[in-house]
């Protein structure tokens, strides 16, 4: 079936374009020029998916999205969002938007935005799928559940039975009317008289035995029970109360084992005038018996091995029962409370769906992050359904909730890529724009057979093109991800290639960088371009912090701070004057040393310091303290990088008095 679309935007020929790229994937599109316009399209032709521009007259995106969530739930909404819309798109995303997208669209992030959201819609829609076979299957063996205790309770059917026909007795029409009655019962019935003659009988009795009215009753037995006296018709007579025995039934010359209810009818005056007799096969008693057993391991199986969590709560959230993924994931079970299993919480989970459908009745959904027996956080799509008893109301209520860790995360990290991409291009235009002019400086100089304004463009162009390679190089490492590839080599020799690697920039920037490395550092299994890029990130940054301290202007001295009396103090030479300090000389060491189990690396800097409230952000992804001259991803690269060979790394600072970053890596990563 083809997938409904509904398009939202306010500029016809976007419209347009994108309508025809829909079209050409296959979706059927419907179009709105805004979100009034849309949210009556959307009523009327309920499409599934709904891809919409933030910023639109009349009603915005937003508020479209949160009509439409308000009214259907399950439909995906998809932002379109400009330039500087990514508070709004952010906002979007909390109010339940599939995902968002940067303005222009190309139809392969289009493609990939669309697949996503009809794979949430395929994934609800099996979940629902599951939720309503499992219930059909839960009455199917309540269904069979009934049915065998109802047979197996006969004796008591037998007595109440007894009562009934208590007043029937010495009617006229007793046969015609027992007949009626007893006519459905899945066992053997019979009511005989005093001289143990039938005269009655069930349809299912005259199928196995054949029209017997008019004849013995006892001629079905084999043994003692087969005669006058030692029937169980024969014995309620002379006892006077309902027996249960264990006989031999004598089906077309075969012995079959029996269970028999008797009980005795009495007349007005309280005397027995008829007994009724009931025998229930055993070997069919099994048989449903073994059918119960089989359907009930099948269905117990089935409870275990579905490919989520279930549990049955009561109103008080205890679980009455959970299946053995819930049980391994959470370590908790039956009579355990459900907030304390999934968030060790005393009170129930906010917005809890389990409590809206023992209000409404109805089956809900949410979206949570809980906490697993090993303290690991784990998202979860949650579905309930209500449990009824005979009455129709609500005894329980099952809940099953299927983890889509793994896929919140690559949603994040989809989303966080978005929102890098989109605060890069700004950063990015700058730069080729930057290059545009260096490019002009060279082709000027050639025109004109300057070779200095050809060497100055030139140098231009390649710090610009270095710059913009760093960005992508960065971009990459963090949208990929890289194992490991490990090789034994000396630390020493590492540390020396990567000072070798920021060497020039450190001298064109005027800084001195100093190596102390510890001849014994030994050898570590490392992988060297990880690790390398990791500790030129950190060392190239310390440079130009260096340098940047360095290029501060000195603060002038201030003469109020220093009082001096021009009346008493005739020689301007004996005045004391505030000496200005010369800067110090902008200075990075690189401090490698070894330890029993690892290599410590030492990055220190006289640079400019690093705030207070800045430290705890350093290794945040698309945190800078460059602004436009960084990605944000330098220092979060660094720590991933550490952090996949097993070690640590921190950083110490005082504003104006440099910083320290720390590395410690294991030499064994085993």
């Amino acid at each position: 079936m083809t997938t409904r679309v509904l398009l939202v935007d306010d500029e016809p020929g976007i419209r347009k374009v994108v309508g025809i790229t829909l079209a050409d994937m296959g979706f059927e599109v419907l179009e709105a020029e805004n979100g009034l316009a849309a949210l009556e399209l959307f009523r009327a032709g309920r499409p599934k998916v709904v891809l919409t521009d933030i910023r639109m007259p009349v009603m915005d995106g937003l508020e479209l999205l949160r009509r439409i969530k308000e009214e259907s739930p399950d439909t995906e909404v998809i932002l379109v969002t400009g330039h500087g819309d990514m508070d709004m798109a952010v906002a979007g995303l909390k109010h339940g938007a599939c995902d968002f997208i940067s303005k222009p669209a190309s139809p392969e992030i289009l493609e990939i935005a669309l697949a996503r959201a009809q794979e949430k819609i395929a994934l609800r829609a099996k979940m629902r799928n599951y939720t309503e076979n499992l219930e059909v299957m839960v009455d199917q063996q309540a269904h069979k559940l009934l049915e065998l205790e109802r047979q197996a309770v006969a004796g008591q059917a037998v007595q109440g039975l007894t009562d009934l026909m208590t007043g029937m007795a010495c009617d006229e029409e007793v046969g015609s009317q027992l007949q009626s009655l007893l006519g459905g019962l899945p066992c053997l019935v019979s009511i005989q008289n005093r001289d143990l003659v039938i005269v009655s009988v069930n349809e299912l009795y005259s199928q196995r035995l054949g029209d017997r009215v008019g004849m013995r009753g006892y001629e079905i037995y084999a043994g003692l029970s087969g005669s006058a006296e030692g029937s169980p018709a024969a014995r309620t007579f002379a006892q006077g109360t309902g027996l249960r025995t264990r006989e031999t039934l004598l089906l077309h010359g075969a012995e079959v084992p029996a269970i028999v209810h008797t009980a005795p009818i009495r007349g007005v005056g309280g005397e027995v005038d008829l007994v009724l007799e009931m025998a229930v096969d055993v070997g069919e008693v099994k048989r449903l018996q073994e059918e119960l057993r089989t359907s009930q391991q099948r269905y117990q199986q089935l409870f275990d091995e579905a490919p989520c969590y279930i549990t049955v709560l009561d109103r008080e959230m205890k679980m009455q029962a959970a299946n053995r993924r819930f049980t391994q994931a959470f370590g908790s079970g039956v009579g355990s409370l459900c907030h304390r299993a999934f968030r060790n919480s005393d009170k129930p989970c906010l917005g809890c769906p389990t409590l809206k459908t023992f209000d409404d009745g109805q089956t809900h959904q949410a979206e949570m992050t809980v906490t697993g027996k090993d303290g690991e956080a784990v998202s979860v799509l949650v579905w309930t359904a209500p449990i009824m008893d005979d009455q129709g109301r609500i005894e329980s209520v099952m809940e099953m909730s299927m983890d889509i860790t793994q896929m919140v995360r690559m949603q994040d990290h989809l989303a966080s890529l978005g929102m890098l991409l989109a605060s890069l291009s700004h950063g990015i235009k700058g730069l080729l724009t930057a290059l545009d002019g260096g490019v002009y400086k060279v082709n000027s100089g050639l025109k004109r057979g300057d070779a200095e304004q050809v060497q100055v463009g030139w140098a231009r162009v390649t710090e610009l093109i270095g710059r913009i390679k760093g960005m992508v190089l960065d971009i990459l490492f963090y949208a990929k991800k890289r194992e490991l590839t490990l090789r034994t080599m000396d630390a020493g020799a590492l540390a020396a290639q990567v000072a070798d690697t920021v060497e020039p920039k450190a001298q064109k920037r005027a800084v001195e960088l100093v190596r102390e490395i510890d001849p014994a550092c030994g050898e570590f299994q490392v992988d060297e371009v990880v690790l390398s890029a990791a500790l030129v990130n950190i060392l190239e940054n310390a440079v130009e912090a260096a340098a940047v301290a360095a290029e501060l202007p000195t603060e002038a001295p201030r003469l109020a701070h220093h009082k001096v009396d021009l009346d008493t103090t005739p020689d301007i030479s004996q005045r004391i004057l505030p000496r200005v300090p010369s800067p110090p000389v902008p200075r990075v060491v690189l401090r490698v040393r070894p330890d029993a189990s690892g290599v410590f690396f030492e990055i220190e800097d006289n640079g400019v310091g690093i705030p207070p409230d800045v430290m705890g952000r350093l290794f945040t992804v698309f945190f800078s303290t460059k602004g436009s001259g960084g990605t944000g991803l330098g220092l979060f690269i660094a720590k991933k990088a550490v952090d996949q060979h097993g070690g640590r790394i921190g950083a110490v600072s005082e504003p104006g008095q440099g910083a320290t970053f720390r590395l410690w890596i294991p030499r064994n990563q085993e």
